[in-house]
């Protein structure tokens, strides 16, 4: 009798080690993935980062150091573009917000009785992706540039200047960015409000409740999981966009943001140092605003 309690008990034992062993070896392949695809470049970023130049002088050649004043340089230096790419991406995260809430309210709530409509909506904020990002962007180039019927007609109207520009300006560049970004905001609102029960919003009316009351206490609060991810998928990628403020695109000379910065280090200036810092200084920024944002908005555990 004792014998047997021993082995049921050593076999309790046993079980939940071998479940432990097989749940590692099942997040094994994910965790090297994570390990060989971003912590050994961010390693490498951080090294790069810190990197002094070649006592030889030659371009583009560094040697391994500890030169942290590289970060000070580089906000001293581009403190401009770095304070702009944040202002630009809360810009356009602020306004694909309020496009895309009522967008994504109506597809997720008010058309649940026609699916058909339902399905051919989320078909059209979906379309976009099926574009390449630069040849969209590209597009509204040419749809605002000073010879397109659109600026013309604004000039003819009196709305416009006559010798005002669209392209090469913030609003250009903050509407490119508002534009190539709302499927990101819509879609992750319309997640959070398809599943969200009409029922209470029934009986917020026969409580005789406003119908912004209701909204306001209601709808936003069910649906705030969606706004926030919706914010995040937003505002991170819009904050490193460099396609929409360059020259080539919809920006001018005084719209570059952070990652025209970088990319001009890299690509142009063979500043690798400057680059790899200026990266790193995005990094942490972007994660020390979306850390407190998430605090702030009460949903901790999208962390």
């Amino acid at each position: 009798m004792a014998f047997s309690a021993f082995a049921s008990g050593t076999v309790q034992e046993q079980a939940p080690r071998r479940k432990s062993r097989i749940a590692l070896l099942l997040l094994l392949p994910g965790i090297l993935y994570l390990v060989l695809f971003f912590l050994v470049p961010l390693v490498s970023l951080l090294i790069t980062s810190l990197q002094a130049p070649s006592a030889l002088g030659d371009i583009g050649v560094y040697e391994t150091a500890f030169q942290w004043q590289n970060y000070v340089v580089s906000i001293t230096q581009y403190g401009d573009q770095i304070l702009r790419s944040f202002l630009y991406a809360v810009l356009a995260t602020v306004f694909a917000l309020i496009f895309s809430y009522p967008l994504a309210y109506f597809i997720g709530v008010k058309a649940r009785n026609w699916p058909l409509l339902q399905n051919l909506m989320l078909v059209l904020v979906i379309a976009p992706f099926f574009i390449s990002f630069l040849l969209r962007t590209l597009a509204w180039k040419s749809l605002l540039s000073d010879e397109s019927a659109f600026v013309t007609g604004l000039k003819a109207l009196s709305l416009l200047a006559p010798d005002a520009h669209i392209t090469g300006t913030p609003v250009a560049v903050v509407f490119g960015l508002t534009y190539n970004f709302i499927p990101f905001m819509t879609l992750p609102l319309y997640a959070a409000l398809e599943r969200l029960d009409t029922r209470y919003l029934e009986a917020g009316s026969d409580l005789y409740a406003h119908p912004f009351t209701v909204f306001r206490t209601v709808t936003i609060p069910l649906s705030m999981p969606g706004i926030v991810s919706g914010v995040l998928l937003t505002f991170i990628p819009a904050a490193g966009d460099y396609v929409n403020a360059s020259r080539e695109f919809l920006g001018g000379t005084g719209t570059a943001m952070i990652g025209n910065v970088i990319e001009s280090n890299f690509l142009v200036q063979l500043n690798y140092p400057a680059a790899a810092s200026l990266s790193i200084i995005l990094m942490v920024v972007i994660l020390a605003i979306v850390t407190v944002y998430v605090r702030r908005s009460g949903t901790e555990d999208l962390l």
